[in-house]
């Protein structure tokens, strides 16, 4: 049953939160910006090696929702995965360890850019394979649900998942069993550098929820507020035990699809109307704007971070 966009839905989650919310919001989503740009020159200058997925433009999306979830809820995410590790709390130091190979990272230096992972702060790890974590979160929420515990499964992946098999079955379960998961498809429209479009027959993503039979929706994926409204009540459903969700999230990545593609196949133009509406600076606008906090304040938090 896939649902109309609620327009109202991120003025909503604005009047929910107070000031500390909207500031810890906003240095969640720079921090995670600063880091990746730290990451990329580390990599330009040889520090940082093999694959590397840089989550710059996406910030919204897992600020948004991982601070819609609580902090037992349970995380999965993809290769793409440094912004969804530190939403969920992971120290900067010990996930730039990570991809430096050092034994004091995340994964003692094993695991690298896409397979970061900690059981502690039930951030379930990063996969490699596109749609690997579908069928993880799928076996965590059966988990939840068989010992009546009160947690949600967060499932992030990107388009390109969406062909897969495994989304396919992960959602038929979810939905068969009413399992406690809300699926994030990030759509950021090029699944490595074919164009949704050109791989996907639906170009609706959420309304792949209808055949399953759950909520699916669209929202603002450069909108943190856009995201976190709809993962609060996604995640409420959820622990009601009415079953999975699915979430499209429109969103755009700021590089390439990883540290070796120069993204040839998006005009400049494309990247700077996407650039405009950086969910960062957008946050930064619109709680001046309503009069939220100072600009002395958010320059604190930059300088902080």
């Amino acid at each position: 049953m896939a649902l109309e966009r609620d327009k109202h839905i991120a003025e909503r989650a604005l009047l929910t939160m107070d000031e500390a919310q909207l500031h810890e919001l906003y240095r969640s989503m720079l921090l995670i910006r600063r880091f990746e740009e730290k990451t990329a020159e580390m990599y330009a200058r040889g520090k940082i090696t093999g694959f590397c997925h840089l989550y710059a433009g996406e910030e919204a999306v897992a600020v948004g929702a991982i601070s819609a979830l609580y902090d037992k809820d349970y995380v999965l995410s993809t290769y793409r995965e440094h912004g969804h590790c530190l939403a969920k709390g992971a120290s900067p130091r010990v996930v730039m360890a990570e991809l430096f190979g050092k034994a004091t990272g995340i994964s003692r230096g094993r695991g690298g850019s896409m397979h970061l992972f900690d059981a502690n702060l039930r951030f379930m790890g990063g996969y490699a394979i596109v749609g690997g974590g579908l069928p993880l979160a799928v076996g965590l929420g059966l988990s939840v649900a068989y010992k009546e515990e009160p947690e949600v499964v967060c499932c992030f992946f990107g388009d390109g998942a969406l062909p897969q098999g495994a989304f396919h079955e992960s959602l038929n379960l979810a939905s068969l069993w009413k399992l406690p998961v809300v699926f994030i498809c990030e759509n950021n429209f090029y699944g490595m550098g074919t164009l949704v479009q050109n791989a996907i027959c639906q170009e609706e993503l959420y309304r792949f929820a209808e055949p399953y039979k759950m909520p699916g929706v669209r929202v603002d994926g450069m909108d943190v507020l856009d995201v976190y409204g709809a993962v609060t009540e996604a995640a409420a459903r959820a622990r009601e035990g009415d079953g999975p969700s699915l979430i499209e999230a429109v969103t755009y990545r700021f590089r390439g699809h990883s540290m070796s593609d120069p993204a040839e196949y998006r005009s400049r133009r494309e990247e700077r109307i996407w650039q405009e509406r950086d969910p960062i600076k957008a946050l930064r606008r619109k709680i001046l704007h309503d009069r939220r906090t100072t600009e002395a304040r958010l320059d604190e938090i930059d300088n902080e971070v």
